[in-house]
């Protein structure tokens, strides 16, 4: 796969069904080839959304679970809830960026079933028997989530607006509540591809990233911190996710911001560099 060993001409076919050589043979690599481990990157990010597309149950999947929410919360318990937290007719406001959040943690699931799913049906150990980087392989599985969540995402957000969703913001604020989302999904798919790489089967790995998905409930996604009971708010205020929620509040709805902005890059900076830390080791001990 590499520039140095295109020349190589064996026929025998890898699992994406292209043709790839047995053996290796090493010539000089052209000053304007990609780096090897750019190519194989590439290689497995097409792998990684075709077989989204063939496969979509599990895609549509983490975009029915916000969808549905974002339906119960606004027509089912939103006057009940909009009356309890004096928000009246513009709940959808308040809720609408937990719902957003729900959808970048609803994807880790599909993520995480999909590398634990390479590494148990043998795909992976075949993968090593071939000149590609290893990297490549976790590396096609986050780019290829990231691209689909972030879709998902932008649905969600039209859909949102379709039944009420008056965001205030800006293009500067849209761009920024885009690439803290974008950080945000970073960090999550990182920490379900490591989660997907502890597992030891994909109904493991679909179980074992749950609480990724109910976490929202503990925090400002559906009411404020202030009308939970003590122990439960100083939860809600600390736990990750409720200052991510309320910077894109602030960003979309111009509500107040304060020191939530640095807290949540923080704590999607941090969860990133900690994920992937983690998700490398457990691959290269694994695979």
């Amino acid at each position: 796969m590499s520039a140095t060993t295109a020349a190589a001409t064996t026929t025998t076919t890898d699992p994406m069904g292209r043709n790839t050589m047995s053996t290796s043979v090493s010539t000089p690599m052209s000053p304007t080839a990609r780096p090897q481990a750019l190519r194989d990157s590439s290689t497995m990010l097409r792998r990684k959304l075709k077989h989204a597309l063939r496969y979509p149950g599990l895609t549509l999947g983490s975009l029915m679970v916000p969808v549905i929410f974002l339906l119960l919360f606004v027509y089912v318990l939103g006057g009940t809830l909009a009356d309890g937290i004096g928000h009246g007719s513009d709940y959808i406001d308040y809720l609408a960026p937990g719902i957003i959040l729900m959808t970048v943690t609803s994807a880790s699931m599909s993520t995480a079933v999909a590398v634990c799913t390479d590494l148990t049906e043998g795909i992976v150990a075949r993968f090593r028997t071939m000149a590609i980087s290893r990297a490549s392989i976790l590396v096609g599985h986050v780019v290829g989530s990231v691209i689909q969540t972030m879709v998902t995402v932008a649905i969600v957000i039209g859909l949102a607006v379709a039944m009420g969703f008056r965001p205030t913001a800006d293009v500067a604020h849209w761009l920024a509540a885009i690439g803290l989302i974008g950080l945000l999904t970073v960090a999550v798919t990182w920490l379900a591809v490591a989660l997907g790489t502890l597992s030891k089967s994909p109904e493991g790995a679909s179980n074992i990233v749950m609480p990724l998905a109910l976490l929202p409930f503990l925090g400002s996604a559906f009411v404020p911190t202030g009308s939970m009971t003590p122990w439960l708010r100083w939860f809600a205020q600390n736990q990750p996710f409720t200052p991510i929620i309320e910077t894109i509040r602030g960003l979309l709805l111009g509500t107040p911001i304060g020191h939530d902005g640095f807290t949540a890059i923080a704590w999607c900076v941090g969860i990133s560099v900690a994920a992937y830390v983690w998700a490398v080791k457990l691959f290269n001990r694994r695979a």
